[in-house]
């Protein structure tokens, strides 16, 4: 029961946080903001109108929103939410579930392909080729569990017999793991300062082009989609930074929501403090998270012992 309602809690809040990042953004620049509701609103509205479509597309354009919901839903299911068992788990879902979000990508990205657009596809060549470089860094990441935990499951990485956490034996090595993985945060959910969500300048737009032949509720999908997405990363690091227990239910989910919403909070302040970076620092700025989690892979196989 507690697994049931833990998934739901995330996949109803997961719209909420983002609304964070637009308030943290406003007070930078001295404004109000919108409301923190906001994201509901957007897609209730969303959802209200009809999707348009080009002569030019086929049945591969309305597949690519369903697909790339669809892999990020899969993802919470198998994920421990404040400490509360999966619903699913198995040795190795890390792997499984990690190729589950890129066939989610890869479906977003074809869809902007068959739109027959050279400018979706400029977006699209950008976008496969930022995320093979962070996928270096979740490979490294997932091979440095393996050497702290033995295992390759969510569940045992937070729930199991010997849990990862910065307050357990091997805390400094997971400070660059969670840098790494904010990092991979930022660039996997199209964040400045590898993109910037808010922009519509064709030279630097990465995501958003993709998607901008897609609307009403082909268009709400890929929004929640990404909006679960960005939500397991920031609770996959939360994980990283409190070591939740069975034991302590309610305060469990307290604590989990409240570090949510300052990692959301950090994404809006880097997004305050720091200008999008040129497309040939793109990345360098990615392999400087690879090379941080690969050093303290390194640090796990005593070669500096």
């Amino acid at each position: 029961m507690e697994s049931y309602l833990s998934l739901a809690i995330a996949i109803l809040a997961a719209p909420l946080f983002p609304g964070i990042i637009l308030k943290v953004k406003a007070f930078f620049a001295g404004k109000k903001g919108p409301p923190l509701l906001i994201k509901y609103y957007t897609l209730a509205k969303l959802l209200q109108k009809g999707s348009v479509y080009s002569n030019s597309t086929s049945f591969v354009f309305t597949l690519g929103p369903t697909v790339s919901l669809a892999s990020a839903l899969v993802v919470l299911l198998f994920f421990p939410f404040a400490g509360a068992d999966p619903l699913f788990s198995f040795h190795g879902d890390v792997i499984v579930l990690f190729y589950l979000m890129a066939i989610g990508r890869f479906f977003t990205v074809i869809a902007a392909l068959d739109t027959a657009s050279p400018f979706e596809g400029m977006g699209a060549a950008r976008e496969v080729f930022f995320s093979t470089l962070a996928e270096a860094t979740i490979f490294t990441i997932l091979i440095l569990f393996y050497r702290l935990n033995g295992s390759l499951s969510f569940a045992e990485y937070f729930t199991g017999e010997n849990p990862i956490s910065l307050a357990g034996a091997s805390g400094a090595l997971l400070l660059f793991a969670i840098v790494s993985l904010f990092m991979v945060l930022l660039t996997e959910n199209s964040r400045v300062p590898v993109d910037d969500p808010a922009t519509h300048l064709e030279l630097t737009m990465i995501h958003e082009v993709m998607i901008l032949d897609h609307s009403g509720p082909d268009l709400a999908l890929i929004e929640l989609g990404a909006f679960y997405k960005l939500f397991f990363y920031s609770a996959f690091i939360t994980h990283l930074m409190y070591p939740f227990t069975l034991a302590h239910g309610i305060s469990n989910g307290v604590i989990f929501y409240i570090i949510i919403a300052i990692i959301y909070g950090a994404v809006g302040m880097t997004e305050s403090i720091m200008a999008r970076y040129k497309m040939n620092l793109v990345p360098k700025f990615i392999l400087t998270s690879f090379a941080l989690v690969f050093f303290a892979a390194i640090l796990t196989m005593g070669v500096f012992q």
